[in-house]
């Protein structure tokens, strides 16, 4: 059974499938408590455990709803009485080895580290969000999700199939390549167009 109470953020099991202590109840308590008064578009919110059960987790996942893709989750794991947060790694939630600038870190009790977790994730929420957009042919072949205020990169795409002939192999020549030959976007100068996903 889930405990909803009329507040879509951060449900808690309330079952014991993750064998909350008392703290970390309390924790997970005030930041449902602290998420009820946002002002802000519900996104998917959870309270549970990563992979390895080392913590208490509680994270938000950005997306965009209209093209179903997801662009970030952001979380925390409260262990004892200090909780980091962080841009989430990979499905398994874990935080970054090394810390992001999104990252937070605090120590107190569970209500104090519930107000600063409450505050930190609002101030990530209320971040805006934009889509660049590059067209060719009257069909988009490349996009990048930001944050606007900062220009911090959340996610990208690129298809060589429609985009401009010669244009992938300019771009793999002059360094605009990662990993396993993914094409960036980072050479591609101003979109066509720029989206407004989150304000």
């Amino acid at each position: 059974m889930i405990i909803v109470l009329g507040n879509p953020w951060f449900e808690i099991d309330s079952d014991g499938e993750f064998g909350f202590d008392e703290a970390e109840l309390a924790f997970a308590t005030a930041l449902r408590e602290q998420a009820r008064s946002w002002d802000v578009p519900y996104v998917h919110s959870w309270v549970g455990r990563p992979e390895d059960d080392s913590s208490l987790l509680a994270f938000v996942s950005l997306s965009d709803k209209h093209r179903r893709v997801s662009l970030i989750d952001i979380g925390v794991h409260l262990v004892g009485s200090s909780v980091r947060g962080d841009r989430l790694r990979n499905q398994l939630y874990f935080l970054p080895d090394q810390p992001t600038s999104l990252a937070m870190e605090t120590v107190g009790s569970p209500q104090e580290l519930a107000e600063r977790t409450a505050a930190w994730f609002e101030t990530l929420l209320r971040k805006p969000i934009v889509r660049h957009e590059w067209e060719h042919g009257g069909q988009v072949y490349a996009s990048r999700y930001l944050f606007a205020d900062t220009g911090q990169g959340l996610g990208q795409s690129y298809s060589q199939t429609l985009a401009p002939p010669g244009q992938a192999e300019a771009l793999i020549n002059a360094g605009h390549v990662q990993g396993r030959g993914w094409i960036q976007t980072s050479g591609l100068g101003r979109p066509d167009r720029i989206v407004n996903i989150q304000r």
